[in-house]
C-alpha cells in the first residue's frame, strides 16, 4: 500500500497522462518537493527551535522566585525550636533583587537572633550589587547571548537550506546532462544503424563492396558501445536525483522509467533562479547571511568581553531590609525597625579574571580577522563566478555554430557519399566530430547552469526561491 501511494503522489505532482509515453519532472517542481520534504531542511528548522529552547531558559533566571525553609525539632516532649522562613524573590535586569519575606520562629532552645513575635515577622528590602555585577552579570549576559543566538540559528538555517538546494539543483542539472549525452547516443545509434542497412543493400546491388558493410557494421557496434556507457551514466544521475525526492512521514520518493527532466530548463535557468536582474551582483555584502552570522558571533563575543571586565570589580553586595510584625498597610514598615547586611570581597592578583579578559579580547581579534577574510572570499568568489559565467556564454555561442557547421559537412557528406563520391570512413569521422561537438555544447550548458546556481548560493540566496 505504501507502494502505491508513493506512485500516486508522484504522478499527481508530476501531471502524469496516460496517453503520454514520458513524463517531465521540472526544475521548479523538483526544487518544491527538495523545499517541502527533504529530511534534512527539516531537520535544519531545528536549529531554531533548538535556539527558541535556550532563549526561553534563559530567559527562566529572571523568573520570580518563591522558598520556604522550615524545620523542627522536638525531644522527651520538649520543643527545642520550630523556624519558619518563606521568601519570595523578583529579580531584576540590573544587580538589584526584590525580596518580601514572612519568619516565624519559636522553640525553648532557639537562637535569640532568629526569635520572632508571636504572629512572626515580616520583612520587604532590596539586595544591590554596587560595584560587580550591576550593569553587567552572568544572567544578564546569559540572556543577551540567547537572543543572539536564536537570530544565529534562523541564518544557520538559511546557510544550510542554501547547500542543500545547491546540491539538489547540481544533482537535476546532471540528470539533464547524462539525459541529453544519452539521447544523442541513442539518435546517431539509429543513424548507424540505418546506415548500415543502407550499405549491405547497396553491396548487395553490387553499388559498394564488402569491406564498407564491415567498417559500417564496426561504426554500429562503437555507437552501441557509448550507448550503453551514456545510459549507466543517465541511470545513476537518475538515483543522485531521487536521493533529495521525499515525501510526508520521511518517506524516499521513486523515480518512474519515464519520468525525464525538462528539456528547456537551461534557457529558463535565469526565471528559475532568478539571476537575470543587475541586483543580483551587490556592491557590498553586509546582508550576506555568513558575514551577519560572523557579526552576531562577534556581539556574543562582546558581551563575553564585558563579562569579564565586570570580574575585574570588587564584589560588593548591599542588602537592607525594613522589618515589622503587622502587614495592614505600608506604614507598617518603619525604618527604625530593620536588618541589613554589606558583603565585600575581591582576589589580591585578579589572575583568573586578567586571564579570562585577555582569552576574551584574543577571541574578537579572531573573529575580526576571520569577518575580514570572508568579506573577501565572498567578493573574489562572486567576481570569479560572474566571470565564468560570461566565459561560458561565449563558449556556448561558438559550440552552437560549431554544432551547426559540423551538421552541414556529415549531410555533404552523406549525400557525396550516396552519390559514390564519399566512402564511409569519412561521414563516421564527420559524425563523430558532430557527436563530440554535441556532447561539448551540453556539457558546457551544464556548466553555464550550474554556475549561474553556485553564484546564487555564494550569494546566499537560493532558500528564496
Amino acid at each position: 500500500m505504501k507502494k502505491l501511494y508513493i506512485i500516486f503522489l508522484f504522478l499527481s505532482f508530476a501531471s502524469f497522462s496516460q496517453n503520454e509515453l514520458t513524463t517531465q519532472l521540472s526544475l521548479e517542481e523538483y526544487l518544491g518537493y527538495v523545499k517541502k520534504y527533504h529530511p534534512i531542511i527539516k531537520q535544519a528548522e531545528l536549529i531554531t527551535s533548538t535556539n527558541e529552547a535556550k532563549l526561553l531558559k534563559a530567559r527562566g533566571a529572571f523568573d520570580p522566585k518563591i522558598e520556604i525553609d522550615y524545620s523542627r525539632k522536638e525531644f522527651k516532649d520538649t520543643e527545642y525550636y520550630k523556624k519558619l522562613n518563606s521568601t519570595f524573590k523578583i529579580p531584576t535586569w540590573y544587580g538589584v533583587e526584590l525580596k518580601g519575606s514572612y519568619e516565624n520562629n519559636s522553640g525553648q532552645y532557639l537562637n535569640p537572633e532568629f526569635k520572632t513575635p508571636e504572629d512572626g515577622l515580616y520583612s520587604v528590602g532590596v539586595t544591590v550589587s554596587l560595584a560587580q555585577n550591576l550593569f553587567i552579570n552572568k544572567r544578564m549576559a546569559t540572556l543577551k547571548q540567547a537572543k543572539l543566538y536564536a537570530k544565529q540559528g534562523k541564518l544557520e538555517q538559511q546557510l544550510l537550506v542554501n547547500d542543500i538546494l545547491f546540491e539538489a539543483i547540481s544533482a537535476y542539472l546532471n540528470w539533464l546532462q547524462y539525459y541529453q549525452s544519452y539521447e544523442v547516443y541513442k539518435e546517431y545509434y539509429t543513424n548507424a544503424d540505418t546506415r548500415l542497412q543502407n550499405v549491405i543493400k547497396s553491396f548487395k546491388a553490387g553499388d559498394k563492396p564488402a569491406i564498407d558493410t564491415l567498417e559500417a557494421n564496426i561504426n554500429l557496434k562503437n555507437r552501441q558501445l557509448d550507448l550503453e556507457k551514456s545510459k549507466i551514466k543517465y541511470v545513476k544521475s537518475k538515483f543522485e536525483l531521487a536521493n533529495f525526492l521525499w515525501i510526508g512521514n520521511n518517506i524516499p520518493m521513486e523515480l518512474k522509467e519515464n519520468m525525464i527532466p525538462d528539456a528547456n530548463t537551461i534557457s529558463n535557468i535565469d526565471a528559475i533562479l532568478n539571476t537575470s536582474v543587475s541586483s543580483l551582483f551587490p556592491d557590498n555584502f553586509d546582508n550576506h547571511p555568513k558575514l551577519k552570522l560572523l557579526e552576531l558571533k562577534k556581539n556574543n563575543l562582546n558581551i563575553n568581553k564585558l563579562l569579564m571586565i565586570n570580574n575585574l570589580l570588587p564584589k560588593v553586595d548591599f542588602q537592607y531590609n525594613f522589618l515589622s510584625s503587622k502587614v495592614s498597610n505600608l506604614d507598617a514598615f518603619d525604618v527604625a525597625n530593620y536588618k541589613n547586611s554589606l558583603q565585600v570581597s575581591i582576589p589580591l592578583f585578579l589572575r583568573k579574571s586578567r586571564g579570562d579578559l585577555k582569552l576574551a579580547k584574543v577571541k574578537l581579534q579572531d573573529i575580526n580577522f576571520e569577518i575580514a577574510s570572508t568579506r573577501v572570499s565572498i567578493q573574489n568568489k562572486v567576481t570569479a563566478t560572474k566571470q565564468e559565467i560570461e566565459s561560458y556564454q561565449k563558449q556556448n555561442d561558438i559550440l552552437k555554430n560549431l554544432v551547426n557547421d559540423y551538421t552541414t559537412l556529415v549531410k555533404s557528406e552523406e549525400r557525396k557519399f550516396s552519390l559514390g563520391e564519399s566512402s564511409i570512413f569519412l561521414v563516421n569521422y564527420r559524425e563523430v566530430k558532430l557527436i563530440e561537438s554535441k556532447l561539448k555544447e551540453i556539457k558546457n550548458q551544464y556548466e553555464y547552469a550550474k554556475t549561474k546556481s553556485k553564484l546564487v548560493k555564494l550569494l546566499g540566496n537560493l532558500n528564496s526561491l
